[in-house]
């Protein structure tokens, strides 16, 4: 892949992009290491996520609510709300897989340059509207 590996050093290089971050990439910048470097990488970035991606995170992790470790990364996102509009364009695609569909129409949404991942299927898209799909480290099959 082109991008592999080089998603977190082309941004790192346009300060105050705004980025989107799959929900596997959310769940590597706040939950495991070394990747937790991700989002110190992209210091001086907007970094956005889903609210669904923190949804999948508490559900994944069981993790009960209230939780101030979760209250405390919430605060390092711009968090994208889940709306009707959303569900609507998700429902008509590009995949078929809704939750791939829900995070690409939540980064248009929010008008994100960039949208880290490293599902195969979505990095194959290149572009969903004006947003560049990258791939960050460590490369996982998806």
């Amino acid at each position: 892949m082109e991008n592999a590996g080089k998603g977190t050093d082309i941004i790192s290089r346009k300060n105050m992009a705004k980025i989107f971050l799959d929900t596997n990439i959310f769940i590597d910048s706040i939950h495991r290491a070394p990747e937790k470097q991700i989002i110190e990488t992209l210091e001086g970035c907007v970094v956005c996520a889903s609210i669904l991606s923190f949804h999948i995170y508490c559900y994944v992790f069981k993790i009960g609510i209230p939780n101030k470790t979760v209250a405390l990364q919430k605060e390092k996102f711009t968090v994208i709300d889940l709306s009707g509009s959303i569900l609507d364009k998700s429902l008509e695609g590009p995949t078929n897989d809704l939750e791939d569909n829900i995070q690409l129409h939540s980064a248009a949404e929010a008008g994100c340059e960039y949208f880290l991942t490293n599902d195969s299927k979505l990095l194959a898209m290149k572009f969903f509207g004006k947003t560049k799909l990258l791939a960050t480290w460590p490369m996982t099959a998806n």
